[in-house]
Formats: C-alpha cells, structure tokens, sequence
C-alpha cells in the first residue's frame, strides 16, 4: 500500500462516488423534468412518484455511507481513548472527557511520539477542527482500514 499522508488520506470508491451517485443524479433530474413535462397519458401521480423514489433512492445512497462511517467514528473513538489513556501524562488523562469524537478521529494519524504535544494543543484550544489536527501530524499513522 502507498504511504499515507494528510493529502492522500481520504478514501474514494470511483464506482459509488462517480457513478451511483452520477446515475441517481441523472435520474432525480429526469423524474423532475418529467413531472414539469410530462409525457402524453401519465398521470400527475406516477411523476411524482417517479421523484419520490428518485429523491429516496439518493438519501439512500448518502445515508449507505454516513451510517458505517458513524459506528466507525465510535470505534475510533474507544480505540483512541484506550490509546491515549496509556500514553497521556495523568493531567491530560483527566482531560479525555473534553475531546470530542472528530478529535479522536483526528488523532488517530498522529504517531505515539507526538500525541501528546496534539492533545495539549488541542485542549488548549490551538487546534480546534479535525483539519487543524491533520495538519499539525508530523509523523502520520497509517489508517488503511476505514470505511
């Protein structure tokens, strides 16, 4: 696998970004045409039937990704934290409560040696979005297996 970085860290599947979405884009935007310019003899409830399931078809489509991606960000979460308890220093162990759930996902990238240095920046108020986090990581720790 290809070393992992703040610019190349993301994770896109061509097949589910581009094209189902592609397609269900296509189709939303010819349910809508239809439903203003409706062929000859089809009622004006099969249309907006044909928007209804275009328009849920593509909240499916965004909610097959959101969902895995929140039960990972609580995994994250208790992995972290286990993490993080055996190597803060006791003030900042005391501390963990205040770090929300994309702190940790942040954190996640940054190596033993310098997690220290981010919780403190981070409960200090330096480093405030999981962005800013990233960004600071120094030596980056690989994550190949999120969703």
């Amino acid at each position: 696998m290809s070393e992992q970085s703040y610019a190349n860290h993301r994770r896109f599947v061509p097949a589910y970004h581009y094209v189902a979405a592609g397609i269900l884009a296509v189709n939303f935007l010819w349910a809508l045409y239809r439903l203003f310019w409706p062929l000859p003899g089809v009622p004006v409830f099969d249309r907006l039937l044909a928007v209804a399931v275009a328009l849920a078809l593509a909240l499916v489509l965004l909610y097959a990704r959101t969902f895995p991606l929140k039960a990972q960000d609580r995994v994250i979460r208790l992995e972290e934290r286990l993490r993080l308890e055996r190597l803060l220093p006791e003030d900042l162990k005391q501390r963990l409560g205040e770090l929300r759930t994309g702190h940790f996902v942040a954190l996640r990238f940054a190596g033993d040696a310098e997690v220290t240095d981010l919780v403190r920046k981070v409960l200090a108020g330096d480093l405030k979005t999981q962005d800013d986090i990233k960004k600071a990581i120094g030596s980056w720790r690989a994550d190949h297996l999120r969703v």
